[in-house]
């Protein structure tokens, strides 16, 4: 009797061993490396000395350029030790303004710095990169070089002037300007040449554009600085590109506002950085919001630093092509975004979170995350995720791990998720959930999509699910 009551034992011991046992697997919450990426962005820093470009021969409101005047305030103030260049009320004319380390370019409310439209006076050309390729072209409207420590603040504004008169008919559309016989980038001797230049490798210091080149300037660009800030002021009237950090560590944009409906008119275009913080911000802009970048094809290849640890909270964005965008610019690659807390309202406004990229361009785009969202209306889609923006080449992409939670929205547009990626490539490990869209056309249209979760998705009134 024992002998059974042991085997009996032995037994139920063995069949339970042998069951296939239920893995209970907990979904890290990436949000919780939030606080850490933001405690590690360091500030900038500045001494009280405080240098008045009144001091150095500005008059305001006279029309006459103070472009010297505000020079030699800055190259005063950098020579100090750094400290605050003052911009009073009133209105100053100038050319490019270079940044120097240390120096904190302050502009009082009803401060305003109009930028003159002349090409010639960017000259001459300094090392730049133009949709996400190396050259030497016209000086942005204010620049700085392996500076370290530098700022744009106060509640002034600068002006770029551009308009349908001087820069935006560069671009080559008619409804910009443009007429037969202008000066154009589509020429084929200015950008299509840049980028046969870098295709081919063609050293920098040999891709000379000029003031015939057709390549409008960027407004803000910070090249290859560290600890950059950017605060409370107004950018207005953009050749192009607005607040564009390039190979910069430590950057914080914090309450500016951007009003330009110029084309490619992106407000800010975080390229090849690291730790940027952008927050409590305002974009009404004539392109994307918001647009990560980190090169453009084989030269976004050759230098091969990506964006990384860039946090967007509280901003409100209008018209545009995107709210939060990454790409098309990303074959170095872009990691760990985190968007929270925005709102996005506008007829004009194409689409809220939006990924592109092709096989010319390549690079990883991995870790997005968006939570906390209020759209009022998009015109094309929620999110959309697409591997076939532009020519196709060699380097298939990837994209993956991109989170969207919480995001109500009472106009959808023609479609409430747009996913294209490769047989090769899918977009992979999309989690969206508390994602409700009131009105859309077409909910879902995918194509190529691996490990797509929806938990809770309401669309058009009704749940939305999908399945592999």
């Amino acid at each position: 009797m024992r002998l059974i009551l042991a085997l009996t034992i032995m037994a139920v011991v063995i069949i339970t061993a042998c069951k296939p046992q239920t893995k209970v697997v907990e979904r890290m919450d990436p949000w919780d490396q939030l606080d850490s990426i933001i405690s590690q962005i360091q500030i900038t820093d500045f001494p009280d000395n405080i240098f008045s470009i009144l001091d150095y021969g500005a008059v305001a409101d006279d029309g006459q350029s103070d472009a010297e005047a505000i020079k030699a305030a800055i190259d005063s103030c950098n020579a100090a030790g750094g400290g605050k260049v003052k911009v009073p009320a009133g209105v100053y004319h100038t050319g490019p303004i270079y940044l120097k380390s240390n120096v904190n370019l302050y502009l009082e409310d009803s401060a305003e710095l109009r930028f003159s439209t002349q090409p010639e006076d960017y000259l001459p050309l300094v090392h730049t990169r133009w949709e996400g390729v190396e050259l030497m072209g016209l000086s942005p409207l204010v620049y700085a070089y392996e500076e370290e420590n530098i700022a744009v603040t106060g509640k002034g504004t600068l002006n770029g002037q551009a308009s349908n008169n001087n820069w935006w008919p560069w671009c080559g559309a008619g409804y910009y300007g443009w007429k037969e016989g202008m000066t154009t980038q589509r020429d084929e001797q200015n950008r299509p040449r840049l980028f046969r230049m870098g295709q081919d490798g063609v050293p920098v210091s040999d891709r000379q554009f000029g003031v015939e080149s057709g390549l409008r300037p960027q407004f803000f660009q910070p090249y290859k600085c560290n600890r950059v800030l950017v605060e409370g002021v107004t950018f207005t009237n953009s050749p192009m590109w607005i607040m564009h950090p390039t190979l910069c560590n430590n950057v914080i944009i914090d309450g500016v506002s951007v009003i330009s409906a110029g084309p490619n008119s992106d407000g800010c275009d975080p390229e090849s950085s690291k730790n940027v913080w952008i927050k409590n911000c305002y974009f009404d802009t004539g392109d994307d919001c918001i647009a990560i970048k980190s090169g453009r094809n084989a030269d976004g290849r050759r230098i091969d630093v990506p964006s990384e640890n860039i946090v967007i909270q509280n901003c409100e964005m209008k018209d545009g092509h995107g709210g939060v965008v990454i790409g098309s610019e990303a074959s170095g690659g872009a990691r760990n975004v985190f968007a929270e807390d925005c709102f996005m309202d506008s007829p004009n406004l194409d689409r809220a979170l939006r990924l592109k990229t092709s096989s010319e361009r390549g690079g990883i785009i991995e870790n997005v995350y968006m939570r906390n969202v209020k759209v009022g209306q998009v015109k094309e889609a929620v999110v959309k995720f697409n591997m076939f923006y532009g020519d196709p080449g060699d380097f298939i992409p990837t994209i993956r791990n991109v989170s969207v939670e919480n995001v109500t929205v009472s106009n959808g547009g023609k479609y409430g998720i747009l996913v294209k990626g490769y047989e090769e490539s899918p977009v992979s490990n999309i989690f969206i959930k508390d994602l409700t869209i009131d009105t859309v056309g077409q909910e879902l249209s995918l194509e190529n999509v691996k490990n797509l979760v929806l938990e809770n998705v309401q669309m058009n009134g009704s749940a939305v699910t999908y399945t592999d």
